[in-house]
């Protein structure tokens, strides 16, 4: 069977006081074997920068004894009704080259989806993973960019009490 074709396996779901379905987790098959041994937190979206990231911690964790790839996608805030239909949907298909990227090379990974501000949930992800770091693209605004258009990447640096990898 192609790699890009295995669906994902839903793991866990997550709702807010409201039932609003506000995360879901998903498993690569065959699924993280050890998902708290050196957890690494990848972001992605569906952009080159993204998937330059998780090429980034695929190579490396082809380099290291035990490490568990964590990818997280955050998505706007949605209604109710809109994340019971369509988050799955948005999330599956935004991340689709990055888990490819991963089943290509045999890495098994777990992807986090959630809703929220991308620079916080990402960060608010890492810790309670207990994340060793967070790997992020950049898009590679330069500094007056970053401040006026709020570089997510640049949140993430800034804020984490993580070490964060930037990938360029």
């Amino acid at each position: 069977m192609n790699s890009a074709q295995v669906t994902p396996v839903l793991t866990d779901s997550e709702r807010d006081n409201e039932g609003r379905l506000v995360g879901m987790v998903y498993d690569s098959t065959p699924p993280l074997s050890a998902p708290d041994a050196n957890p690494w937190l990848v972001a992605v979206d569906s952009s080159d920068n993204a998937l330059r990231a998780v090429a980034h911690a695929a190579a490396q964790a082809g380099a290291m004894n035990v490490v568990a790839l964590h990818l997280v996608h955050v998505q706007p805030w949605l209604s109710k009704e809109a994340a019971e239909a369509e988050l799955e949907h948005r999330a599956l298909g935004a991340t689709a080259r990055a888990r490819s990227l991963l089943d290509a090379a045999g890495l098994p990974w777990r992807l986090h989806v959630v809703l929220g501000d991308p620079a916080e949930r990402i960060i608010h992800r890492a810790v309670r993973i207990s994340a060793s770091g967070i790997v992020i693209g950049s898009r590679g605004l330069n500094v007056l960019e970053s401040l006026l258009f709020g570089s997510v990447a640049y949140k993430v640096m800034h804020r984490s009490p993580l070490p964060v990898m930037v990938v360029p």
